[in-house]
């Protein structure tokens, strides 16, 4: 008679993240906070965070330094690495020095664990000769990051004589990242999850005497887009109202008929304002990948109004779930549409069962991360 095959005991996970919250009412890296916790929650993982300082789940333990976490920390006040890149020049540069620097003395103090869980391309360049797995997620701005000289080649040095999973969060990175990295890893679309108080969340937009819009985004040209100056006809007499949040990361010049209230805390958004938004507005022209603000309006049942972008387009379905935007009329003719109540709450609908259905929870992001893990072990326990 066969012995029963033994049970697997947890796989020890070093995650990497430049960027993380305080706390849960810190906008800042917030999904990286989401995904530990529920990673943490597993009891077939053992969970190492190396991000900057802030509140983590009980079963998680620290893996930078007190110097590196003080830099991490420093870090985050200054707008993160991809910011500093993008608007510090040489000084950028000197900051990813460093936190190469700092990420190589991480991957060589934890030689022990089972599997590397980084996030953001740039973040593998360091990583030891050895070959402890990988599992990479990549954003938007990983695929502006790919484009600099030289980045594919060492990214493809750092892939070898290991087995990888390059996981973007968005399918239209798939091919680009296939070209580049498809003969040294498994490239796979892994979507993140959403809290579950969106799916919960009541809508009373109805009782509103004008229409609230909501744009929420970091306030740079290209992640505003043309968001100033399509609206401009359509609000200037206040019978709507467009209300914008998020941190100012370059010199905007907001127009006075904008109700501008600066970085907001997720429960700000799901108690105060989301209940009585006719819907969320995105006009970015920025290279995004799937932004997750949008995802949590479609969870919360709000109708997407958003410029036509790869991103957009695989999440906002026309005169569906959203309106999709080339040309400043399409904006005007999205209002007319979803300022009605029945258009508004039909699409509201579809949004909230497409993300129930494709997207899912934190836990559920964290059942498919696991599941590449023990893929990239090649299924044997640990």
């Amino acid at each position: 008679m066969p012995m029963p095959a033994p049970a697997c005991k947890p796989l020890e996970v070093l995650m990497v993240s430049t960027s993380y919250p305080s706390d849960l009412s810190d906008w800042r890296g917030l999904f990286i906070r989401h995904l530990s916790d529920a990673l943490a929650r597993r009891d077939d993982l053992g969970v190492r965070l190396w991000a900057p300082p802030g509140e983590t789940h009980s079963k998680i333990r620290a893996a930078a330094t007190p110097d590196e976490s003080d830099w991490l920390a420093e870090l985050m006040r200054k707008g993160g690495i991809a910011h500093l890149l993008r608007s510090s020049g040489p000084n950028g540069l000197l900051h990813a020095a460093r936190l190469l620097r700092f990420l190589r003395s991480t991957y060589q103090r934890n030689r022990d664990i089972d599997v590397h869980h980084i996030n953001w391309l740039q973040n593998a360049l360091p990583l030891p000769a050895d070959t402890t797995p990988a599992l990479i997620t990549v954003l938007g701005t990983d695929m502006q990051l790919l484009r600099l000289p030289f980045m594919r080649t060492l990214l493809r040095r750092s892939l070898r004589r290991r087995r990888v999973a390059v996981c973007p969060n968005a399918e239209w990175m798939v091919p680009e990242l296939t070209r580049a990295f498809g003969d040294l890893a498994t490239i796979r679309f892994v979507p993140f999850g959403i809290d579950p108080g969106w799916f919960a969340l009541e809508r009373s937009f109805q009782n509103e005497p004008r229409p609230k819009w909501l744009a929420v985004t970091r306030l740079t040209r290209a992640k505003l887009g043309p968001l100033f100056e399509w609206c401009a006809p359509l609000f200037h007499d206040q019978r709507r109202e467009l209300h914008l949040f998020g941190p100012m990361q370059e010199q905007v010049d907001v127009p006075q008929w904008v109700h501008y209230h600066g970085p907001a805390s997720p429960a700000q958004l799901m108690n105060d304002w989301f209940p009585q938004a006719h819907g969320l507005i995105t006009l970015s022209q920025h290279a995004e990948g799937r932004p997750q603000v949008m995802l949590e309006a479609m969870a919360a049942g709000l109708p997407i109004i958003a410029s036509r972008l790869p991103a957009h387009e695989n999440i906002v379905f026309h005169d569906e779930t959203g309106w999709l935007c080339d040309k400043d009329q399409d904006v005007g003719a999205a209002f007319a549409r979803f300022e009605t109540p029945e258009p508004n709450l039909r699409a509201g609908h579809a949004a909230r069962t497409w993300a129930a259905r494709e997207i899912g929870t934190w836990d559920d992001c964290a059942a498919r991360y696991t599941a590449i893990y023990r893929q990239l072990l090649e299924g044997r326990c640990k």
